[in-house]
């Protein structure tokens, strides 16, 4: 409601005030959100390319083993020079198969690149159900912002008590992603 001098009256001014803190909120929630996408997007192609390489370490380990089994079998033939050309081969191979299942130092073995690779899921899920919350936050704080203008349109008081339960949501919403992402999948 406004005065005929152009000024808003006293209920206009606070709901005025309402809106622009939710926006405040609001722009809040987006640009976490955005982060939280973004994080979970990054998190994603991470877990893949460490799947990648887990997949390509299985596939080198799986030639050599077959290769080292072929001469295995040609070695019981060979003369004892050649026989003992391929038992350094087999040993030189085998080494680097055992390195290839696991290398702690170089965090580059299979067991490490799983663990690494499952480490990038579990912050792709946490990213994402951050995002989550955030998305519904600010879902409930837009329907807030309309029902608040609404409210100086037509002058129905309840209309603002639906703005501030909304914004309430929001603001929910907003703290369980922050704080407890996980709490609502729990239900």
């Amino acid at each position: 409601m406004s005065t005929g001098h152009g000024h808003l009256d006293a209920s206009n001014k606070r709901i005025a005030l309402l809106i622009a803190v939710l926006a405040l909120f609001l722009a809040l929630s987006e640009t976490l959100g955005k982060n939280a996408q973004t994080g979970a997007l990054s998190h994603n192609v991470d877990a893949s390319n460490l799947w990648a390489f887990f997949q390509a370490k299985s596939i080198r380990q799986t030639v050599v083993r077959t290769a080292a089994e072929g001469m295995e079998v040609g070695r019981t033939s060979a003369s004892p020079e050649t026989a003992a050309t391929i038992a350094a081969t087999l040993e030189r191979w085998n080494k680097n198969v055992g390195r290839w299942e696991s290398e702690p130092e170089t965090q580059e073995g299979r067991k490490e690149i799983a663990l690494r690779a499952k480490a990038a899921e579990t912050a792709r899920d946490l990213s994402l159900a951050r995002y989550h919350h955030y998305e519904l936050a600010s879902a409930a704080i837009q329907i807030a912002i309309v029902l608040a203008s609404a409210a100086v349109v037509t002058g129905i008081a309840a209309l603002i008590w639906f703005t501030g339960a909304l914004g309430c949501i929001g603001l929910l919403f907003t703290a369980l992603g922050l704080w407890a992402p996980h709490s609502l999948h729990l239900l």
